[in-house]
């Protein structure tokens, strides 16, 4: 009897809830050389953007180098305006890096633009995790003087000291619109980190959504606690 209330809470708190959903927009803090193009998701074939916010110092940039991760073993590089590609590839055939070079003659006397370069890539069927793309930008000033720019470190340094951050692809599950069932395969600590774009995160009684208007409803709703972590191998149903 008390599985069958929890049963009717559950319907009718989602159905209340649900009725205040609002559309979310989340904000990301871009690196200089970053993934500009969202999270990928599960097993799919998706175009990855990678945006170069600025070059070095008052430099434009002349060059950007980006390796595969070896989890990646599907690659198709993407034509860009920035200038032309090139591949390097292992024994096996599979490609680990893609660089893409401006020619000199496109070189700016100063930093002032904002480029794109691009991959077509399976992503890996590895749901909540994150890949990294070990970076290196390359600048040229006028007068002909290079610098370089590792963008390699999977996590960024507290003090900025440390090496600067590698573009960061996070993955999340395969879904469609409305209500998704999903197997969370390890613990998550920080719910806003893979659920931003999610209307509502359900786990039983418990409910959390990113959406502060959503947040304060589950609040003040009886019958529901508020959902602030996962563990590995909790079921969970997630509305988009």
């Amino acid at each position: 009897m008390q599985h069958v209330h929890a049963r009717v809470i559950g319907r009718t708190s989602k159905a209340l809830l649900i009725g205040t959903a609002m559309s979310l927009a989340a904000g990301l803090a871009a690196a200089h050389v970053s993934i500009s193009s969202g999270p990928g998701f599960a097993d799919k074939n998706q175009e990855i953007t990678f945006g170069v916010g600025h070059g070095c110092g008052t430099s434009d940039t002349y060059s950007v180098r980006v390796e595969i991760p070896s989890s990646v073993t599907s690659v198709r590089v993407m034509p860009s305006e920035f200038g032309k590609a090139t591949i390097e590839k292992a024994a096996s055939g599979l490609i680990t890096a893609v660089t893409w070079q401006k020619a000199d003659a496109d070189l700016l006397a100063a930093d002032n633009a904002y480029y794109k370069v691009g991959l077509r890539i399976r992503v890996p069927n590895q749901p909540f995790t994150a890949i990294h793309f070990p970076t290196r930008q390359t600048c040229k000033s006028a007068d002909g003087g290079v610098s370089v720019v590792d963008w390699v470190a999977e996590t960024e340094s507290p003090d900025g000291g440390g090496p600067e951050p590698a573009p960061e692809l996070r993955i999340l599950p395969a879904r469609q619109p409305g209500w998704n069932k999903f197997t969370v395969p390890a613990a998550v600590a920080d719910l806003s980190v893979w659920f931003s774009d999610a209307l509502i995160v359900w786990k039983d009684s418990a409910a959390y959504s990113f959406n502060s208007n959503i947040a304060e409803q589950i609040d003040g709703t009886a019958g529901v606690t508020k959902l602030t972590s996962l563990a590995a191998n909790d079921v969970i149903w997630v509305k988009y």
